[in-house]
């Protein structure tokens, strides 16, 4: 192995102590919520909790789990973070196919429209009237329909395809094979790295949406968890409950915390499974040959 440098060894003391204060200032708040999510009322109220319960319970748990409200819009937004993924993936995989054949006519004309929407955007007001003129107000659609395909992704996903050699769609294509045929078995299970990344993203930016709901739903039934978070951040005595003797000896802040814990959690057991993918395929899909 090779032997580091005095100034090599001091910058990487100097990024290992970076990045732990990063991570120290970005778990703090984590654990102050969590932790007052799991103490008593009297802890909580007292100001008494930092990163570690007092008085343990799981009085707040039991409100915000026991709440139809909660499970109502819990629901609403894996609907919409699973079937919003998988459309916006599978059509970012058509679109970055397509657009990275060399011999497609009219491929600069549409790579144009594609990043010509990353700089200029229509604006809320007229996006608004576009999405009550087809329909979609009040519809969980609403939250997947007007971004289908992000051309962040989409390039990504193109020069990935753009990268793996002609020589393997020729020889496919001497074997009979058609396009799709060539897509799916043998440019999709290649891309996988690069796939699982443009998933991750697609699949966060779905869990968070919030400022696309309020916009275009007030149905309260249909709101995802997001904005259900925000009313219970903004009064938390509004959760529905049978059990009026638990919420009145709980704390609001700690169901606040139960419920942002609560809502966390699902996206924090995904990612690491894909993370393994994360640099592989954002790195991969972004450098040319």
């Amino acid at each position: 192995m090779k032997l580091k440098t005095r100034g090599e060894a001091a910058f990487d003391v100097m990024n290992y102590a970076v990045l732990s204060v990063v991570i120290v200032v970005c778990l703090l708040p984590l654990l102050n919520i969590a932790a007052k999510s799991f103490s008593g009322d009297a802890y909580v109220l007292s100001g008494d909790v930092f990163i570690w319960p007092k008085g343990f319970n799981t009085n707040a748990y039991e409100i915000v789990l026991g709440s139809r409200r909660f499970w109502d819009a819990f629901g609403n937004t894996v609907f919409v973070t699973l079937v919003g993924t998988a459309v916006n993936t599978f059509l970012t995989i058509l679109a970055g196919y397509a657009l990275s054949r060399k011999r497609l006519r009219g491929q600069q004309v549409f790579m144009f429209l594609f990043i010509f929407t990353m700089l200029f955007g229509g604006g809320i007001i007229p996006t608004y009237l576009l999405v009550k003129e087809v329909g979609l107000l009040n519809s969980l659609w609403a939250l997947v329909v007007p971004g289908l395909v992000a051309p962040f992704n989409m390039i990504i996903m193109r020069l990935y395809f753009y990268n793996i050699p002609d020589s393997m769609e020729e020889s496919a294509k001497m074997d009979g094979a058609s396009h799709f045929r060539i897509l799916f078995s043998i440019m999709i299970p290649l891309a996988m790295p690069s796939i699982a990344t443009i998933s991750l993203f697609y699949a966060v930016e779905y869990w968070n949406n919030y400022f696309d709901a309020l916009l275009y739903i007030t149905n309260h039934e249909l709101f995802p968890l997001q904005v259900y978070l925000r009313e219970m951040i903004s009064n938390a005595s509004s959760v529905d409950i049978n059990n009026m003797d638990l919420m009145m000896n709980t704390a609001q802040e700690s169901v606040r915390g139960a419920s942002v814990v609560a809502a966390t959690l699902p996206i924090l057991l995904i990612y690491p499974f894909l993370q393994k993918y994360f640099v592989k395929g954002a790195m991969l899909g972004a450098v040319k040959q």
